[in-house]
C-alpha cells in the first residue's frame, strides 16, 4: 500500500508542478492534495496535524504571492486602480477566450484596457500590461520555490 500511496502522490506532485507553469490546474493544491492520499492511503502514519497545517498554510501563501504579484506588478509599473481591476477581469475572461495562455495574455488585454479606459497613453498602458506579466513571472518563481519546500518536507516527514 505503500508504494501505491508514493505512486500516487507523485501523480499529485507532477500534477501541482505543472500546474505552477500551467495554471489551468490548482499547482500547489494539487501537491497538498498528493499528501493528503497519502496519508489516506498510509494511515496518516507520518505526516501528523502540524504538517497538514503547514502544507495548507503553503497553500494559502501561495495564493496570497498571486494575488499581491498581480497588485505588485500594476503598481509598480504605475497602473491605476482600473488597471487592476482590468487584470482580474482579464484573468478570468483570458481563461475562456484564449485557454492555457489565456492566463497570461488575459491580465495583460485586461491592464491594458482598463489604462485606456482612464485615457492613459497607449505606450503606458502597454508599460502597466508588462507589469502585469512581470508579476506573472514573479509569482511563477515564488510559487515553485515554495512546491519544492512542500514536497522536500514530505519526503522529510514521511520518510
Amino acid at each position: 500500500m505503500d508504494t501505491l500511496a508514493l505512486i500516487a502522490a507523485l501523480l499529485f506532485f507532477i500534477a501541482g508542478v505543472a500546474g505552477i507553469f500551467f495554471p489551468v490546474l490548482p499547482g500547489v493544491v494539487m501537491i497538498w492534495i498528493g499528501t493528503l492520499v497519502f496519508g489516506f492511503l498510509t494511515g496518516f502514519k507520518n505526516l501528523g496535524p502540524v504538517f497538514y497545517i503547514g502544507q495548507a498554510a503553503a497553500v494559502l501563501l501561495a495564493f496570497l504571492v498571486d494575488y499581491a504579484a498581480n497588485i505588485w506588478g500594476v503598481r509598480r509599473f504605475g497602473g491605476s486602480a482600473a488597471a487592476l481591476w482590468g487584470s482580474v477581469i482579464g484573468i478570468l475572461l483570458g481563461i475562456f477566450l484564449f485557454g492555457p495562455f489565456g492566463i497570461i495574455l488575459g491580465p495583460f488585454a485586461g491592464a491594458v484596457a482598463g489604462e485606456l479606459v482612464v485615457r492613459r497613453s497607449l505606450p503606458q498602458a502597454i508599460r502597466v500590461g508588462i507589469g502585469t506579466l512581470v508579476g506573472f513571472l514573479g509569482a511563477t518563481a515564488l510559487k515553485l520555490v515554495l512546491a519544492a519546500i512542500m514536497i522536500t518536507w514530505f519526503f522529510i516527514a514521511a520518510y
